[in-house]
């Protein structure tokens, strides 16, 4: 039996979870073995123990350990990071955009963590002396049913209490980016872009320096009950075994995974989307300065292409969305036989596709074809051509689905009832923009971890 909640305005945290009064948190080193009384020559290895173990080592889980460690410096945290170093997947693969909160429901909390995050961003890179542009961005109409569709989104940023907005017209688009053409556009001065790898790394050192332990290299392959009092639950690796009084999970393209090791449910499914960019050739990098968007369509499930400006000064066009073979497929030919025929087998995923069968041979159509995706791009910028771009980078999107083909487009939490998961949190969806939210979504979970596991 799990408890599942989908954060929102009007959500309590964990209400109906009762909350397991814990012992107070020690932590050591416990060296185990076969025989107590022969422990010299019958001695296993030592396993680490912490009072909170996190699993993942991508931007959602270095801002919680770092957030964590300084809300309580007096307990012993770690992170287990599968690959041998941070940031190897959807946090080192991204647009490195940081959003602004336009888009997002008022009052959600995805909206609300979105622009906290934004300023919180902006403030750590300041005081961390990492670089970031404050490049701006522009949400292009180019016909009269989208420039309807800009003011609903200027009433959603004014709700959401983004600073700076407002709708302009040609002649304002051409001051900001003189080879786009629009009837209108929303400007949104304070979007930026940063390097999230970059950040990431920074989280993760922060929290090193402040006493944590980051295992690399170290793929969870279960959870059970620990016979230690005190860390009761034990985490499997590849590589290794290690204790814990409480557990937070933040997987990304595995969370579903990690949550049925605990017992807990795989629903809502993870199902990976690879985006796939064009790049502009470093002679035509001077047509874009910033950000140019198109006006989301509510018919279709992802945003659509748009222009990013890249902290190298690259610029990004894209990018499509089309099922990835692989969890961690970044190429057509990146193939897992057991990763795609789960995804495929999923009726989430089947419902999804039969309802947009157009719009998915289209993104996979742009995706073989550039000049396709380039005739898109052109709506924005009539200048751009075919020759203009090479092929860029891809990156794996973990879109959270459930079984009626609905994308799961708020922030999730799950726990379960068990010895074992009733001591975890899973971090079962954190959609887009978690990256721009990294801190302040950190400070929620460090907040539900305090109250859930009695910190």
């Amino acid at each position: 039996m799990t408890s599942r909640h989908i954060l929102s305005k009007s959500s309590t945290f964990w209400s109906n979870l009762k909350l397991i009064p814990f012992t107070n948190s020690r932590y050591f080193y416990r060296r185990l073995s076969s025989n107590a009384e022969h422990a010299d020559t019958n001695s296993q290895p030592e396993e680490p123990c912490y009072d909170v173990l996190i699993v993942g080592g991508g931007v959602v889980g270095c801002a919680t350990a770092r957030e964590l460690i300084n809300t309580h410096p007096h307990l012993k945290f770690g992170v287990l990071e599968k690959e041998k170093e941070v940031a190897m997947h959807q946090s080192g693969h991204n647009s490195g955009v940081i959003h602004a909160g336009i888009y997002y429901t008022p009052g959600s909390l995805k909206a609300r963590l979105c622009v906290k995050g934004s300023q919180m961003t902006y403030k750590y890179c300041d005081e961390n002396d990492i670089p970031y542009k404050k490049c701006g961005k522009l949400i292009v109409a180019t016909n009269p049913d989208e420039v309807s569709r800009l003011q609903g989104l200027l009433e959603r940023g004014i709700q959401n209490e983004v600073p700076g907005i407002s709708i302009i017209g040609p002649e304002e688009i051409r001051e900001i980016e003189p080879n786009c053409v629009g009837l209108k556009a929303l400007n949104s001065p304070i979007t930026g872009i940063v390097d999230w790898g970059v950040m990431t790394r920074s989280y993760a050192d922060n929290f090193t320096k402040a006493g944590g332990t980051i295992h690399t290299n170290q793929k969870v392959t279960g959870f059970e009950e620990s016979h230690l009092s005190d860390y009761p639950v034990r985490i499997k690796t590849e590589h290794g075994t290690f204790h814990a009084g409480n557990v937070i999970t933040c997987g990304g393209l595995f969370a579903d995974r990690l949550s049925a090791l605990s017992g807990c449910s795989r629903n809502p499914r993870i199902v990976p989307f690879r985006g796939e960019y064009l790049v502009l050739k470093p002679e035509k990098s001077d047509l874009v300065n910033g950000n140019i968007y198109p006006v989301p369509d509510p018919r279709f499930p992802f945003l659509g292409v748009h222009f990013t400006p890249r902290m190298d000064g690259s610029i990004w066009l894209g990018p499509n969305a089309v099922l990835a073979f692989k969890r961690e497929g970044y190429s057509l030919f990146d193939i897992n036989a057991y990763d795609f025929f789960e995804a495929a087998s999923f009726r989430g995923l089947q419902k999804l596709v039969l309802k947009n069968i157009g719009y998915a041979v289209g993104e996979l159509y742009r995706g073989i074809n550039p000049a396709a995706q380039v005739k898109i791009l052109q709506k924005f910028v009539p200048s751009l051509c075919v020759a203009d771009v090479t092929r860029g980078p891809s990156g794996v999107r973990a879109q959270a689905l459930d079984v009626d083909g609905s994308l799961v487009d708020d922030f999730i939490f799950d726990s379960g009832s068990t010895s074992v998961s009733a001591r975890m949190l899973h971090v079962r969806n954190a959609p887009s923009p978690a990256a721009t939210s990294s801190l302040a979504i950190a400070e929620v979970i460090a907040t539900e971890a305090k109250e859930r596991f009695r910190l």
